[in-house]
C-alpha cells in the first residue's frame, strides 16, 4: 500500500500572513481620543478596556464610545475597577457581568474580553470567566516575546509601551521565518503618554509597524475568534482535503502555498 506524500501544513493569519499586531489600552481616559486617531491614521487596531461604572470627569462618556471606538474593540475592565483577587467571588461575578451588560447596552453588540483591573487575578477567577461570557483576559507585565499565548485567560502582552517598545518593534518587523506565527501585543494607559510627555514614542512606533504586508492588524477578540476557528478545521488523515465548519475564512499554508479555506467549504489540497 502506497501512502500519500506527507505535506507541511501550517495555520496562517488572514491573507496568509504570519504576523499579527494588537494593542490594549485601559480605563477610557480622554487621551484615548488622541490615541485612537493615531491608530486610525496608521490602520492599526486596538482593544479598549473600560469601567462602565466609573463616570467621573476624567473618563470618556459612555455615549461617546460607539463613535470613538468604531473599528476597534471595547472590552471589560470590571464595573468599578476593584482589586478582584481580594474580593468575594460573588462580587467578582457581579463586577464582570454589570460591566458587560452596560457596555453591551451602549455598543449594541456582545462584549467578550477583559483586562484584569490592577492586574489582579488568580486561577479561580480565570476559571469562572468563561461562564460569564468572557473569552480572554489580559494580565499586566511584559514577555518581550512574540509567541502566541498558551492560555488566553492569562494573556500577557509583549510589552507595555514604556518597556522596550521601539526595540521590540524593530525585532518584530525583522521576523521573517514563515513557519512560525508571531504576535506583538502592546498595552498601557493612554494618559501615561501625557504624564511622561512621550507621545512621540507611540508616533514613531506606529510609523515603524504600520502598513506591512506580512502583518495582520487585529483587535484582541479578533485574534481569539480566528484562532478558535483555525483549531476547528477538519483535515483528512491523508492531508488531501480540509473542511472549514466556521463562518469566516481561515488561511493555511501547504508546502509553501498559501490557501484560503472559505467558511462552510471543503477544499482539496492535492
Amino acid at each position: 500500500m502506497e501512502f500519500p506524500k506527507l505535506k507541511n501544513i501550517y495555520i496562517c493569519f488572514p491573507g496568509g500572513r504570519h504576523k499579527v499586531l494588537t494593542m490594549s489600552y485601559d480605563d477610557g481616559r480622554p487621551e484615548d481620543r488622541r490615541l485612537v486617531k493615531l491608530l486610525n491614521d496608521h490602520g492599526i487596531k486596538g482593544t479598549f478596556n473600560v469601567n462602565a461604572g466609573l463616570r467621573m470627569d476624567d473618563r470618556i462618556p459612555l455615549s461617546e464610545y460607539p463613535r470613538l471606538y468604531r473599528g476597534h474593540e471595547v472590552a471589560c475592565h470590571t464595573y468599578l475597577h476593584p482589586t478582584i483577587a481580594r474580593s468575594p467571588m460573588e462580587q467578582v461575578v457581579e463586577q464582570v457581568l454589570q460591566d458587560r451588560r452596560e457596555l453591551e447596552r451602549v455598543m449594541g453588540r456582545p462584549v467578550r474580553g477583559l483586562a484584569y483591573p490592577n492586574g489582579s487575578w488568580n486561577r479561580e477567577i480565570a476559571g469562572v470567566l468563561p461562564a460569564l461570557g468572557i473569552r480572554y483576559a489580559r494580565t499586566v507585565g511584559s514577555t518581550d516575546d512574540f509567541a502566541m499565548p498558551e492560555d488566553f485567560m492569562a494573556w500577557t502582552a509583549t510589552c507595555h509601551h514604556n518597556h522596550n517598545l521601539l526595540e521590540n518593534a524593530q525585532r518584530f518587523v525583522g521576523l521573517y521565518k514563515t513557519q512560525y506565527l508571531y504576535m506583538m501585543y502592546v498595552w498601557g494607559h493612554s494618559y501615561e503618554f501625557t504624564q511622561h510627555n512621550n507621545w512621540d514614542v507611540m508616533e514613531r512606533f506606529c510609523d515603524l509597524v504600520a502598513g506591512r504586508e506580512d502583518t495582520w492588524y487585529a483587535t484582541n477578540i479578533e485574534i481569539v475568534d480566528y484562532m478558535e476557528d483555525a483549531r476547528r478545521l477538519q483535515f483528512t488523515a491523508a492531508g488531501d482535503a480540509v473542511y472549514n465548519p466556521a463562518f469566516q475564512s481561515v488561511w493555511i499554508e501547504v508546502d509553501g502555498d498559501r490557501l484560503e479555506i472559505p467558511g462552510g467549504q471543503l477544499v482539496r489540497l492535492d
